[in-house]
């Protein structure tokens, strides 16, 4: 599985549903470059990193985190970069540290989750780390020619969503927002749901890109959003 150009700068490693890895992205601006997400585990991270060295491009200057869950964050020890997180995101990644101490909490996410036994097979350690830089509302990232612009917003699935509008290429990363609370037994939130979806009608983007599909247009994936908030 190789690198997919979506926009003059940026490219992304598409998700794979077979462990549940999310995409990971790459924005190239002039003189930085920025990554979206750090991935499932360092192999994951491995995978991105052959995908850019074979694409010609070089590892990314930081790595903007869309959320806490592991499929986004275990992999954030093997990174090259210089890690961005929301507040709340270091919060919850510090509680997973200390859980991660215990060899028993890996087993019972092995036996719970499919997708984390493929993806982790017989090791028995993981290692968590906090990302290097944290931020409450919003940070914008000049990379030379494009900026990065990430926020703090309200959404569905996780208290500590950010996400990433990158403006000069009509892009908005929104990582796995739109989707219901895992952690709290599938809860939908209606009002979360609504404030979400009136920021990306509010947002100058052509493309909105959630982690574990395609690439969608905006206003499809809002007419999607309309048929699940009718169902609610």
């Amino acid at each position: 599985m190789g690198l997919i150009q979506l926009t003059e700068r940026i490219c992304y490693l598409p998700h794979d549903p077979e462990v549940d890895r999310p995409m990971l992205a790459y924005v190239r601006g002039d003189k930085l470059t920025l990554a979206i997400d750090a991935g499932y585990s360092a192999g994951h991270v491995g995978d991105f990193y052959a995908a850019l060295e074979e694409g010609g491009l070089t590892r990314p200057t930081f790595t903007a985190i869309t959320h806490w869950h592991y499929d986004h964050t275990f992999g954030m020890h093997a990174l090259e970069s210089i890690s961005i997180a929301h507040r709340r995101t270091n919060q919850f990644l510090a509680q997973q540290r200390e859980l991660a101490k215990d060899p028993a909490y890996l087993r019972g996410l092995k036996q719970e989750d499919v997708h984390f036994r493929r993806e982790y097979g017989e090791q028995e350690q993981v290692t968590v780390v906090l990302a290097d830089m944290e931020f409450e509302q919003e940070l914008t990232l000049d990379l030379g020619g494009v900026t990065a612009r990430l926020f703090h917003t309200a959404a569905p699935h996780s208290e500590d969503t950010v996400c990433v509008h990158i403006p000069q290429e009509g892009v908005l990363f929104l990582g796995d927002s739109t989707s219901e609370d895992f952690f709290c037994g599938g809860y939908m939130d209606q009002d979360k749901l609504g404030r979400l979806m009136d920021m990306i009608r509010g947002t100058d983007c052509r493309f909105c890109i959630l982690s574990h599909c395609e690439p969608l247009e905006k206003e499809d994936l809002l007419a999607y959003l309309d048929t699940v908030k009718e169902q609610i």
